[in-house]
């Protein structure tokens, strides 16, 4: 490997480096002990070196939020992959969404402002609209009307984010009931929504 490789080999280990780190202050000690300083001890390095890789905390911010889309886009797409029937994908895709929150707690809390600020930036996000879309195909893939307008399944859509967001929501802020509970209520709520999508 030669010196040009090499710098750019460590150049991108320190980069990822830096986002773990900020990961771990956040799940030992939440969101609101992020800070660059914090990050630099984390891993022995000066903080004008994290400045290097990130013009402030939001760029780190930024790059958790798209790290945590790409990972739910891959979950989703995995779900869809497991099933033939449109209605089994998008259960299955809607049950990895919530097993992703729950995996990946503070990661969720920050892509949706979850008991945090989510970053204005995040909601242009490619990996975050290719895991929309990927729902919204298979809720068009439902409907009677193969031609449906737009606004349809973005209703539908909204629908199920919704309802499934609040949801899990409420259990992230420790308001919410048990598992088996937890897991009902999404069946009824999944189902009873895939029942109206051509209502």
């Amino acid at each position: 490997m030669g010196s040009k490789e090499r710098i750019i080999r460590i150049k991108e280990e320190t980069r990822v480096n830096i986002l773990d780190a900020a990961l771990q202050i956040v799940n030992e000690d939440g969101w609101q002990a992020l800070s660059m300083r914090k990050i630099a001890d984390k891993i022995e390095y000066t903080a004008p070196i994290i400045y290097e890789y990130f013009e402030n905390k939001e760029g780190i911010l930024v790059e958790l939020t798209r790290k945590g889309n790409g990972l739910l886009l891959n979950k989703f797409r995995e779900a869809k992959a497991a099933h033939e029937l449109p209605e089994k994908q998008l259960e299955a895709m809607w049950t990895a969404y919530w097993d992703f929150a729950f995996a990946n707690k503070p990661l969720y809390k920050l892509m949706y402002g979850v008991d945090t600020s989510c970053c204005e930036m995040t909601k242009t996000l490619p990996e975050a609209a290719a895991a929309a879309m990927l729902v919204r195909d298979v809720i068009a893939d439902i409907m009677i009307d193969k031609n449906p307008s737009e606004e349809i399944v973005c209703r539908k859509y909204f629908t199920f984010w919704s309802i499934i967001h609040g949801l899990i929501s409420i259990n992230l802020v420790q308001k919410g009931t048990n598992d088996e509970m937890n897991q009902h209520i999404l069946k009824d709520a999944i189902h009873g929504i895939i029942k109206s999508i051509n209502d």
